[in-house]
């Protein structure tokens, strides 16, 4: 930290605990690449991310927000600003409504609702990252997505203020949320369940963790599905599997040095040992390239790229 004392120099020293300098993004996602980030800034409360922004807004430096580091790609040249790194970790049970920190583990969530007799989050058992995440993505499978249940949310705004808003003014669509665009913080989640079978849910959980490991690398690092799924056909119909498309273009075969796209589902881009960001970059370039060349459907992506400088 001695280094770069400017910014530091204007940090409140009760804060100076919770950041962090020249960490490796690689350290921070689950894909295992990225440089050193400049600074890491834990958020713990609203209260510090209102502090932490006001350090960040005097000392001139980019932001960028960052829960479990899933669904990420950072670059090998690193993030020359902050990155705030999204721990709120409260856990509320009032009724059949479940007060969340956006900083806890999503699949951690499903199963202390399953323990509060609470069900209905089951179908994403297993998911990668913290609800923060899956809430600004809208994250989703088997049908249902996180949007269906958050009712209300604490934020911190794009200019430092708290802010309470309920569930229809993220924009929730298919794995994307307008509020995301925004770059406002979440901070912590509201989420109306129900009760019902328990017993039930518990086993759809083990089916879908199951179904999940058998599909999914365990042991590879990875950031999930890359492309997004199409648009469905016509009405009443479900969406089209980037993943098909991807496997009929020749995708499963493709590698870019330790970069590789996953044996068993071709929608997925694996750190097969010490891929680069630069190589699994141009590998998902060429994946979609060749969906393009196959079948002229030009996939979007659903791993988001983290900017060296700017705030996306």
């Amino acid at each position: 930290m001695n280094q770069d004392p400017s910014p530091l120099s204007i940090l409140p020293d009760d804060l100076a605990p919770l950041v962090r300098a020249r960490v490796p993004l690689s350290d921070l996602t689950t894909l295992k690449v990225g440089g050193p980030a400049r600074w890491v800034c834990r958020v713990t409360t609203p209260q510090e991310a209102v502090r932490f922004h006001a350090w960040v807004t005097e000392a001139g430096l980019p932001v960028y927000i960052l829960g479990a580091g899933s669904n990420v790609l950072a670059p090998d040249a690193g993030y020359a600003g902050a990155v705030f790194r999204v721990d709120t970790a409260s856990f509320t049970v009032r009724g059949n409504r479940v007060s969340v920190g956006a900083g806890l583990a999503f699949d951690t969530i499903v199963a202390r609702c399953l323990d509060a007799g609470l069900v209905g989050l089951e179908f994403a058992s297993g998911l990668p990252g913290t609800l923060g995440g899956a809430v600004m993505g809208n994250a989703g499978c088997y049908g249902h997505e996180i949007g269906e249940f958050v009712r209300r949310a604490t934020i911190m705004t794009p200019d430092g203020r708290i802010e309470e808003i309920d569930g229809g003014q993220f924009g929730f669509a298919y794995r994307v949320t307008a509020l995301r665009e925004t770059g406002a913080v979440l901070l912590d989640v509201v989420l109306e369940l129900a009760t019902g079978d328990v017993d039930r849910a518990r086993a759809t959980r083990r089916e879908r963790i199951a179904d999940r490991r058998a599909k999914h690398p365990v042991d590879l690092p990875c950031a999930g599905s890359w492309f997004r799924n199409l648009e469905p056909a016509g009405p009443g119909q479900r969406r089209r599997a980037a993943g098909r498309l991807l496997e009929e273009a020749g995708a499963k075969d493709m590698r870019e040095g330790d970069a590789r796209v996953f044996a068993r589902h071709a929608n997925i881009i694996v750190n097969a040992g010490r891929a680069t960001s630069a190589q699994i970059s141009r590998l998902a370039d060429r994946m979609r390239a060749a969906v393009r060349e196959r079948f002229g459907i030009e996939l979007q992506e659903e791993v988001r790229r983290m900017a060296q400088r700017e705030r996306e």
